[in-house]
């Protein structure tokens, strides 16, 4: 029963294994658009000439023109004047790739700034005081773009080529900067006057690994002082690497991490005195990520957090990046108009008009960033806790001259001078009486709301969005008592006109819809601007009044299509929801609707206890109805066609706590997907959870139904948890390896993996023991250490799903070369092959370590690997052949002895002469059933043992093969020796493959006997081994498992010789137990 069971649970995890990878390939393979503009350019690539002595002579550095006319690359270089911005390629990119970038600063720098309106939302902003960073009406000085061509080499696969990249970027900042002192001369040699001062530092721009080569170079020792300060990244991997397999990939991370680190650590004395400023003080870096579209860099590999503080950097997502709103791929990010128009704007402010060089200040660079990059809107939902204080421009008083045109206003001065009213051109005024007030046209009135009136009732909060232009289209102020006041004088600080419209932000508005003709009456226009007033906003004001402008008649062009507008006072606690877990799961085969009557609070705020970048949800809002009870339409067609022309299009925005916002224009059934990364072991308390933001038309009523989307979440979990699901296969067939070797402890039968694995699942001991032992290990570890506590059940249920499709990855790896290892002996055996071929004869383990090593150590660590695979490959496939053809003989002779017909003499020896050279001389020779059974059972446990270790070297040498890949990328371009600690781990990768497959060998050779009673084999090593790959690959760390192997390794070769020494004395130093003849 309980084989039936353990072959059950083996099925089950094969199924569950299937199913996750099938599902993670339709989600991640399906085409889904960006909604990127295409960028065009003239480009033309300047080689920067190399002197001789540079020792990568492969790499060149150029220099981007934007123009289609022929220019003299010569007579260019001499007016270089600019400000140097260097460019720097990902894993196999092209330095060509800078020519978006190149093209629209130079588009940018030639049109001038961006509208001043633009900048009107910055209330929100992280930092303080940001309104007194002035941006420039026009920009003084170009960017000059360079970009270094690395051969379109793989860096993000080889350690060793990444640290090359890093070198040969110092040296080409070096380059630039002396390439600026060689034209100053040129040109004053030729008589032309001075241009300003030369360049100091360059700006670094890096995309995908090239941000992270960018930031290595700022920590090697030969860089010149303040060489770099300033650094932007585009969907680079900061934290790790995407799949940290490689030990020197992971290794020169840790140690760039680690120095970025101390950089911005203040040297002091034991006494406290200091010693010097912070390395990297002065060094400001931007980090955007691409958003759910980025398969291959997420937002949390982007995050600067625990690298670079606040003061000195921040992250963003595309899709929260002001003016964008997209999530782009990892490549679409370096031609997508939306965004490198953008980054054109923002590096071309940060340039001092008087210097001509970038801000010195630290923090002017870092809050132009933020005000050009980031959106208004705040990038955590924390408004109904935490309040910001409005930060409120004064204007000139209100003179209360009680005539018929009523209250007459001064000019507005925190909307732009450019955009100005008058109170002449306001109609009659409205008073509002309910607590939701409605725009549908452009009418030039002013509306009224009284706050203390409709505030009551724990309405206290009020939220406006519209399609009309800040400014422009609308404007919002708080005024206190209406007509109470008697001079300008007795005014006092708190009682005046205070202007609020800075205060809106601007949201991604859905496509608008289409006039039929003109005049004609439309479909509700989507919202382009949101609008937050809390209680602390409003305190000491008794009115809010909405200002619309009117009508604009331009000649030659009919008026807007539709003109929206909605505010409400509302209470936050009347739209909350939550969703459990345990609801979203049921809903996958139970459809729940939640229905949303008319009223409703504007805002609704949904609350989901598991993360949507985790477990995303497909959201759908049906209009029920509209307050359109009379209607000679069918119920259908007057939903759907009526409640278009009354109720705006829903918007959603979410917040993660990983990639921040990210906001759904006109949502009606969309699948909710964020860019977050749960339920890791560096994940902090809080992350496991999504808040949506549903903003729908009060005047409608709608049936919203929430259900998650398997085929999304399952791409999702492989795309998330790919490095802890790769280390965990390393431990469990460590955990396997340690069964078998047991068994051999304990002179029992050696089970096979498959038979090894199907015990460590059974629950409840081993599974805990396996499972859970590690992850208890790990939380402990964050209690006792500076390190936060991640989210205690969502990590350990993402952890043991990880382990679940680890087993059920060895196991569809185990099937699969056992069948193809049982069809090679099978045809072996059959096709009566007399004699076995010999490819190691005397001495093999020294033949196979003759041949591995010099791979391993002077050509490439994956190499070696491959020989070491083929060895076991042969001993695996020798021993399945003697295992089938003592299997054929036994049931040969079982058959004859049970026989009574004669059978022929002839045909016995033919078939005995075909299977002779697969057995040993005295079982072949020898008519016992009982002997050639004893070695049926010897071969199969022979075959079990090295097909364990077969499988746990076939992954190590896959993780070593996109090195492979790269390094034979390179053949031709000059080769190195391959990094010492991979070479030295490898060894002992080989070491272990050798001697470790040996069973005879026992840690108790160590030990001396004195010290050692009780015997250690090497199962203990095998359990601890599986323990350390199993927290190694919570850590998102599996190149960690080759440390162990190593380990293994060197233990089982110096247990071997230690052995072979006492045995040459003539001792018995193992006391082996086993009667089997291996």
């Amino acid at each position: 029963m309980e084989n039936i069971r353990g072959k059950c649970r083996v099925s089950a995890i094969v199924i569950l294994s299937v199913l996750a990878g099938l599902g993670a390939l339709y989600g991640l393979l399906r085409p889904v658009p960006n909604g990127c503009v295409m960028t065009y350019m003239y480009p033309t690539y300047i080689p920067i000439p190399t002197p001789p002595n540079v020792s990568s002579e492969k790499y060149g550095l150029f220099l981007y023109h934007e123009g289609w006319k022929k220019i003299d690359f010569n007579e260019h270089l001499k007016k270089l004047s600019g400000v140097p911005v260097l460019f720097i390629p990902g894993n196999g990119g092209s330095y060509k790739q800078v020519r978006s970038l190149a093209a629209e600063s130079a588009r940018a720098y030639q049109g001038g700034p961006l509208e001043r309106t633009y900048y009107q939302e910055a209330s929100f902003a992280t930092l303080d005081n940001l309104d007194d960073i002035s941006l420039p009406y026009q920009y003084t000085h170009m960017l000059d773009w360079f970009a270094v061509d690395l051969e379109g080499e793989h860096s993000a696969m080889d350690g060793h080529i990444l640290e090359e990249h890093t070198e040969y970027v110092v040296y080409a900042i070096h380059r630039i900067l002396d390439q600026y002192q060689t034209s100053h001369n040129a040109r004053t040699k030729e008589g032309a006057e001075p241009s300003g001062s030369l360049p100091t530092s360059v700006i670094l721009v890096g995309h995908s690994m090239g941000g992270f080569v960018a930031r290595a170079a700022l920590v090697r020792p030969h860089l010149r002082k303040s060489a770099v300060e300033t650094i932007l990244t585009l969907s680079s991997p900061h934290q790790s690497p995407p799949i940290a397999l490689q030990p020197s990939l992971g290794h020169f991370y840790s140690h760039v991490n680690k120095e970025w680190r101390k950089g911005y650590e203040i040297q002091t004395t034991n006494a406290g005195r200091l010693v010097s400023y912070p390395a990297l003080s002065r060094v400001v870096v931007v980090s955007i990520s691409g958003g759910i579209r980025d398969y291959q860099v997420r937002s949390k590999l982007a995050s600067l957090d625990g690298i670079v503080p606040s003061s000195h950097g921040f992250t963003l997502s595309s899709s929260s990046m002001k003016n964008v709103w997209l999530s782009t791929e990892h490549q679409s990010i370096l031609w997508c108009n939306q965004v490198v128009v953008q980054i054109s704007h923002t590096l071309l402010s940060i340039i001092d008009s008087k210097t001509g060089h970038p801000f010195q200040s630290t923090r002017k660079r870092l809050a132009l960033f933020t005000k050009m990059l980031r959106s208004g809107m705040p990038q955590s939902f924390n408004w109904m806790k935490h309040a910001q204080q409005l930060q409120l421009l004064k204007n000139d008083p209100l003179t209360d001259r009680n005539n018929a045109a009523g209250p007459q206003i001064a000019s507005y001065s925190s909307c732009p001078p450019s955009v100005h009213w008058s109170a002449d051109s306001l109609e009659k005024d409205l008073y509002i009486k309910s607590t939701t007030v409605t725009v549908l046209a452009m009418d030039g009135r002013r509306r009224w709301l009284d706050i203390r009136k409709l505030g009551s009732n724990g309405k206290d909060h009020f939220m406006f969005v519209t399609n009309l232009a800040p400014c422009s289209g609308v404007r919002i102020h708080l005024w206190p008592e209406k007509n109470a006041l008697s001079s300008e004088d007795e005014l006092s600080a708190s009682k005046r006109i205070i202007e609020v419209t800075s205060k809106m932000v601007n949201i991604p508005a859905g496509p608008a819809p289409r006039q039929i003709e003109p005049g004609s009456q439309t479909e509700q226009a989507p919202p382009s601007a949101t609008f937050l007033l809390t209680p602390e906003d409003m305190h000491g004001f008794r009115f809010l009044t909405i200002s619309v402008a009117p009508r604009p008649t331009i000649s030659g062009r009919p008026p807007p299509a539709a003109s929206m507008a909605v505010g409400q006072f509302f209470n936050p606690k009347e739209g909350e929801r939550e969703f459990s877990l345990w609801s979203l799961l049921r809903s996958t085969y139970v459809q729940e609707e939640l229905y949303v009557e008319e009223d409703h609070p504007l805002p609704l705020n949904f609350s989901f206890a598991v993360s949507l970048g985790l477990l995303p949800v497909t959201l759908s809002l049906r209009t029920a109805g509209c307050g359109i009870k009379n209607s000679v339409l069918p119920v259908q067609q007057a939903g759907d066609g009526l409640c278009k022309l009354r109720c705006f299009p829903p918007v959603a925005l979410a917040w993660d706590a990983t990639s921040g916002l990210h906001i759904i224009p006109n949502l009606f059934t969309e699948t909710v997907i964020v860019d977050s990364s749960p339920a890791m072991w560096s994940s902090a308390q809080g992350t496991d959870r999504t808040i949506i933001l549903l903003m729908v038309d009060p005047h409608c009523s709608y049936r919203i139904s929430v259900a998650p989307s398997l085929t999304a979440a399952a791409s999702r979990f492989v795309l998330l948890y790919s490095s802890q699901i790769i280390g965990l296969v390393t431990a469990v067939m460590f955990f396997a390896l340690m069964r078998q070797a047991r068994a051999w402890e304990l002179d029992m039968p050696i089970p096979s993996m498959l038979t090894a694995l199907e015990s460590n699942l059974r629950f409840p001991f081993c599974f805990l023991l396996f499972a859970m032992v590690p992850i208890i290990v790990s939380l402990v570890f964050s209690m006792i250490s500076a390190q936060p506590l991640p989210p205690v059940f969502s990590f350990i249920i993402v952890s043991v799903i990880c382990y679940l499709l680890a087993n059920g990855s060895v196991i569809i790896l185990i099937l699969s070369s056992q069948l193809v290892l049982y069809v090679a002996a099978t045809v072996h055996v059959f096709a009566k092959i007399r004699q076995v071929v010999r490819i190691i004869r005397g001495n093999p383990n020294i033949t196979v370590a003759l041949v591995t090593i010099p791979l391993v150590c002077f050509v490439h660590p994956a190499l070696g690997l491959i020989m070491l695979l083929l060895s076991h490959a042969f001993h695996c496939h020798a021993a399945l052949c003697s295992f089938l053809a003592a299997s054929f003989r036994s049931h040969a002779q079982r058959k004859e002895s049970y026989d009574t017909v004669n059978l022929s003499v002839p045909s016995k020896h033919k078939f005995m002469g075909a299977v002779d050279p697969l057995l040993p001389l005295d079982d072949s020779s020898s008519n016992s059933p009982n002997s050639s059974r004893s070695f049926v059972d010897t071969q199969l446990e022979i075959f079990n043992y090295q097909h364990s270790f077969l499988i746990l070297h076939l992954v190590a040498t896959l993780m070593f093969i996109p090195s492979l890949v790269a390094w034979l990328q390179r053949i031709g371009m000059g080769q190195s020796h391959p990094r010492f600690m991979d070479s030295m781990l490898c060894v002992g990768v080989i070491l272990h493959g050798l001697y470790g497959s040996k069973l005879e060998i026992n840690v108790i050779s160590f030990f001396p006997r004195r010290i050692v009673d009780h015997e250690i084999g090497s199962s203990f090593l095998y359990l601890l081994a599986g323990y350390y790959c199993h927290i190694s690959a919570l850590a998102s760390a599996p190149y960690r498992a080759f440390y162990p192997i190593a380990a293994i390794g060197a233990i089982c070769f110096a247990s071997m010789t230690i052995m072979r020494r006492t045995n040459e004395r003539g001792e018995t130093y193992l006391n082996r137990k086993h009667s089997h003849r291996h």
